[in-house]
């Protein structure tokens, strides 16, 4: 497992190293040894997955107020995605700032996001399959987002006319919004 850093403080790329043979591949997709030496969570308390049937699905952009906030690590089983994440903390010097990754079922890698981001992600498959563990149980009381096609974000999302919840759709624009991150 190799672990390198992204341009926003504290989000990581996981690079996974399957050993492949002619019956398939095996990997280790977490090693509490490698992620302490790295100073990153070993807490997992849930682990969660999602389904998005079809290819243009956005999902987010979410994420759990204090003091339910919450740590992600996030990784693709079946498809593949755009992962985005924005820096929400109050004082950080890439306040709004996003950053993407892409995770695939070919490219085993994962993506480590902090508290204090919004995350999101777009499906660039029909039935993409992601899989992500956080350090803190949902609560419903704690939800929060940003609306993922926010024009001051920026994120250059792979689709214009996504299949998006409602409730994603009606989430605020960072201009309007008020972070509970210090």
């Amino acid at each position: 497992m190799e672990i390198k850093p992204l341009s926003l403080s504290g989000v990581f790329e996981m690079a996974f190293q399957p050993k492949i043979d002619q019956r398939g591949y095996f990997l280790r997709s977490y090693d509490q040894t490698i992620f302490v030496q790295n100073g990153l969570n070993t807490s997992w308390v849930q682990e969660n997955e999602a389904l998005s049937v079809k290819k243009g699905t956005v999902r987010g952009l979410h994420f759990q107020k204090p003091p339910n906030s919450e740590i992600k690590l996030v990784r693709v089983v079946k498809g593949a995605i755009l992962d985005a994440f924005v820096d929400i903390r109050r004082h950080s010097p890439t306040y709004g700032r996003w950053g993407t990754i892409e995770l695939t079922q070919e490219n085993h890698k994962a993506v480590y996001i902090p508290k204090g981001f919004a995350h999101g992600y777009c499906s660039l498959t029909d039935d993409s399959v992601v899989l992500y563990k956080v350090d803190a149980r949902y609560s419903p009381e704690s939800e929060g987002g940003l609306r993922w096609n926010d024009s001051d974000i920026g994120i250059p999302w792979p689709v214009t006319y996504p299949n998006v919840s409602a409730k994603d759709a009606a989430l605020p624009h960072l201009r309007d919004f008020v972070t509970p991150f210090e």
